[in-house]
Formats: C-alpha cells, structure tokens, sequence
C-alpha cells in the first residue's frame, strides 16, 4: 500500500488540532515547508518527515501505521450504552465494545433499595465517581458514608467495597475504573 504523506500529514495535523504555523513553529521549520509537503510538491525525506512529526509528536511508525479511516467511535447515544447491570442496579457502559480499552466509564442508576450484593467487591485497579443525583451509602474497607448530589469518591479497587442505596429515591452516578473490569 502506498501512503499519499502529504495527505496524511494534513489529516494527522488537522486531527491533533495544529494549524500549519503552529506545527511548523514546533517541528523548528518553516511554515511553507509544511504546507508543500502537504500539497505533495515536495517529498521530504526521513529525517525530515521525522523532524516535523516531532512537532506533534509522533513516530515515524505511528505516522506511516495510522489508519485515519478506521478511527474508533467517539460518540455514544444514550442507546448505545449497553447495560451491564441486574434491574435494580443500571450500569451502563459507554464504549463496551471498543478493543483495547484502557478504562471504563459507566452510567449507574441505583432504585430504591438497591445494591451492589451483599459481599463486598474486590479487583485490581481503581475507581471514582460523582453522585449526579439522589443518596448512596459506599463502604470503602472499613469506613462508610453517604454521598449526596456533587459529592465524589476515589478509591483503590483492591479494598472491599459496597455500593447501597438506603433511601426512597434512585441514586445516579457518573463513575470511570481503570483498568476496565467490565
């Protein structure tokens, strides 16, 4: 397969947001040597490829292995949520389906009366999350609390922990654990 580099430059450049001065001013070149390689009038050679892809940066492998159009999904409807939870608790889990996920982000609605079990979980990495709305009781290790609207936690996932809905509203939560566990 051969690569169009001057197209692919532009498409790479424009992807991370750098107007040709700016990765000209970075790269240590000037501005009309970004802009003829990008309109393919000249070829430059490694090192030179290699001097302005530092400007992003970037290696010269990355650059020539980026497939721009098979970009991974950015954006996720409400519907494309897919939901991991048991009824009472709604987990639903943004990108499910992306490989190679390096986190996991979820959407939790507790009902009234609900809650993660009654063992305490347990797993490698670590976790945080906003109540958006209603009240939730989480016990980290030894120690509980009940978190309202705005508050936030942040723990390692390695000590057992229980999320319990006590009160006659559900509970939302923006949560993110890394690495993903689901």
């Amino acid at each position: 397969m051969t690569i169009d580099v001057g197209t692919h430059l532009k498409n790479v450049r424009i992807m991370y947001g750098l107007s040709q001065r700016e990765l000209a001013k970075r790269a240590g070149v000037t501005n009309g040597t970004i802009s003829l390689i990008e309109q393919n009038r000249v070829s430059p050679s490694i090192s030179s490829l290699k001097k302005v892809l530092d400007g992003i940066p970037m290696s010269l492998a990355e650059f020539f292995t980026l497939d721009l159009q098979a970009s991974p999904q950015v954006f996720y409807t409400r519907e494309e949520l897919t939901d991991i939870g048991d009824g009472n608790v709604l987990l639903r889990l943004v990108a499910a389906k992306r490989p190679n996920r390096a986190m996991a982000i979820m959407h939790e609605h507790y009902l009234s009366g609900a809650d993660t079990g009654e063992d305490m979980l347990s797993h490698k990495g670590e976790e945080g999350g906003i109540v958006i709305s209603g009240k939730i009781e989480l016990t980290v290790g030894g120690q509980s609390r009940v978190l309202g609207p705005g508050d936030a936690y942040y723990f390692s996932s390695a000590v057992p922990h229980r999320f319990r809905n006590l009160g006659p509203e559900a509970c939302e939560i923006i949560s993110a654990s890394t690495p993903p566990t689901f």
